[in-house]
């Protein structure tokens, strides 16, 4: 492969550690799909950035979908070139950005799940508070759906990084991304009784700093976390699937639904691109179609 083309690679993977803070495995997804674009320019005879263009990227997209890639991955290796044209603009390697006309392809996205208003306040009404337990289980929901927080987040909160005065949370999301998640005061209130009489049940000689503890005094696990919450669901009757950010996925709709800003809704959710929040506009649409189905005398339906 011409130098050219390694070291524009190369220079961009370097800015998307440094800069961006991605993870390994991201890092390494961008590298595999952005030394398959390069294969493929350097095959159609270019050897410079500066002679490709869109016809460069239509060619490689067509090539990716006779070779049956799916139609994520394709949108995936795409916005990977995306960026990385972004960026050969961004360092004066290119004055015009030659992915700007290049489409995704189309992807059939599956609504994500959500709780009612009711399921939600009858799953955190779930935990009996009497006992340690039931006091850390509550503090979690609550927080849960207070902040939208993903699972993995809420896992590694650490005591520093809550702010129960001033009804915070300091989170470090994907790519070491650092946010400020707001919470309730009925959340705030279930963390202050689990800090008071639930904490201190779980602390042993190895704990550390971590805000919510597993019965051996180490931070809580993902996997326990959703094990407790189906327990819940299903003692409380909840019929739906418990999946991982069911309740983000319900705080996100709920917000949106009492009138919050779509662009607050991202920054609260840590997301990077404002397409991911986007799909709760479409769960809240579909939540009314169904409502109108239901209820108005001219939209039954056969």
């Amino acid at each position: 492969m011409p130098a050219s083309l390694v070291e524009d690679v190369e220079g961009f993977l370097v800015w998307l550690e440094l800069e961006r803070g991605l993870s390994e495995n991201t890092l390494k997804s961008y590298t595999q799909d952005l030394v398959q674009f390069a294969d493929f320019v350097k095959a159609s005879g270019i050897e410079d950035w500066g002679a490709v263009n869109s016809e460069t990227v239509s060619a490689w997209t067509s090539q990716l979908s006779r070779e049956q890639y799916a139609r994520t991955s394709q949108a995936r290796k795409l916005s990977a070139v995306r960026m990385f044209a972004r960026h050969l603009v961004r360092e004066n390697r290119r004055k015009d950005d030659f992915s700007e006309l290049s489409t995704s392809p189309k992807l059939n996205r599956k609504l994500p799940d959500v709780l009612t208003r009711e399921e939600v306040e009858r799953l955190l009404q779930a935990p009996q508070t009497s006992t340690p337990h039931g006091l850390r289980d509550r503090a979690i929901l609550e927080l849960f759906y207070s902040s939208g927080l993903r699972v993995s987040e809420l896992c590694g909160l650490l005591l520093q990084n809550v702010n129960l005065d001033d009804g915070y949370v300091r989170v470090f999301g994907k790519g070491s991304k650092e946010r400020i998640a707001p919470i309730g005061n009925p959340a705030t209130h279930a963390i202050r009784d689990y800090l008071s009489a639930g904490r201190p049940h779980f602390i042993q000689s190895k704990t550390g700093s971590e805000l919510f503890l597993s019965q051996r005094g180490s931070a809580i696990s993902r996997k326990m976390v959703w094990v407790m919450i189906k327990a819940y669901a299903r003692k409380v009757g909840i019929q739906k699937p418990i999946k991982p950010h069911l309740l983000r996925h319900s705080f996100a709709t709920h917000l949106l639904e009492g009138g919050a800003d779509l662009r607050a809704i991202q920054e609260m959710l840590g997301h990077a691109d404002i397409a991911t929040t986007q799909i709760y506009t479409a769960v809240q649409s579909a939540r009314l179609a169904d409502e109108h189905a239901l209820y108005h005398p001219r939209a039954k339906r056969p």
